[in-house]
């Protein structure tokens, strides 16, 4: 088996040899731009990854990498027009460099892209491979509307910001792997248990990082701490002191909402947030996710030893404050 490196090796290198047509330029170059910005390239490695455990050749399921690979690039560069970002991995956005108009169409082109690169499977898993991304492609648009419609509420269970996170972040690690899985020649009950681990494991993933934002080292993190708190957004922990805050400081933090000093913002509801353990509740839920993924993966019938690679990668992700 490879390397978690090899494997981004592999997928980098397949990512520069696809070539896009030359014309219209302002369709294409955006699509070039965004690709090659770079970043871990997590979810086609765990596909690579989920595919060598039922077949040694990595290659095969190469196209399958680069259609969730390009599809979740499309996310970003339609994410970032709904957020307004400006920067992306520290470069110009794709609507800030060739304007909103010409970043929808190249997204809209990049979910073509992703589909003809399924269409270079072989024929006996090419039905399964599209109905799963078809699938995972699904759920997470469902989980983007969820999140831009919570924006506009007060009013958001806990229950129900778990279920967005499933379907906007973590619908497309399980789906990737599950991918991966089908590729490889699994049977459908370990594609399910690897699809099972990844979902769970995203979840896990997205709830540390709510964590992070607030306790994060923001050299580590890579992000600044606190964002969430400035731009009232609904995360866990937030949604945990709503249901768990009692008189004045129940008022003291609806008092926060409209406060527009960030440093005592960020220091007043942190101090709340330490008054009623919220972090610590936020971790129980985040380990919670993360047994769910891990006892999925046990089931999963191969060799012990070659789940050590993917347990390994996860162990890393989560350690990103070191």
């Amino acid at each position: 088996m490879h390397t978690i490196f090899e494997l981004q090796q592999l997928i980098e290198e397949a990512i520069k040899k696809v070539e896009y047509p030359a014309h219209p330029s302002k369709l294409y170059e955006p699509i070039s731009y965004i690709m090659r910005l770079g970043g871990k390239r997590i979810r086609p490695v765990l596909l690579l990854l989920s595919s060598e455990f039922f077949n040694n050749d990595a290659t095969k399921a190469i196209e399958a990498a680069l259609a969730i690979e390009t599809f979740h690039n499309f996310t970003l560069i339609h994410d970032d027009i709904m957020d307004n970002a400006p920067l992306r991995r520290g470069q110009d956005t794709v609507h800030i460099k060739w304007g909103v108009n010409n970043a929808i169409l190249s997204g809209d082109v990049m979910m073509v892209e992703a589909n003809k690169h399924l269409t270079n499977l072989d024929s006996g898993v090419l039905k399964n491979a599209l109905h799963c991304f078809n699938t995972t492609a699904q759920g997470v648009c469902e989980g983007q509307q969820l999140d831009m419609e919570f924006e506009q509420r007060n009013d958001v269970s806990i229950v129900e910001y778990v279920n967005m996170i499933r379907l906007k972040t973590a619908v497309l690690v399980g789906g990737a792997m599950k991918l991966g899985a089908i590729v490889g020649g699994a049977s459908e009950e370990d594609a399910n248990h690897l699809y099972d681990f990844g979902e769970n494991f995203g979840i896990a993933f997205q709830l540390q990082d709510d964590i992070l934002d607030v306790y994060g080292d923001p050299v580590k993190f890579g992000k600044q701490v606190g964002g969430d708190i400035i731009s009232n957004k609904q995360t866990f922990l937030l949604l945990k002191l709503k249901e768990l805050a009692q008189g004045d400081d129940l008022a003291l933090l609806e008092a926060q909402y409209p406060n527009t000093d960030y440093p005592a913002k960020i220091e007043s509801i942190t101090k709340l947030y330490n008054s009623y353990k919220i972090r610590e509740l936020a971790v129980t839920e985040m380990k919670r996710s993360l047994e769910i993924a891990f006892t999925a993966l046990e089931k999963v019938s191969i060799e012990a030893v070659k789940k050590n690679e993917l347990i390994a990668l996860a162990e890393s992700l989560l350690d990103r404050e070191h």
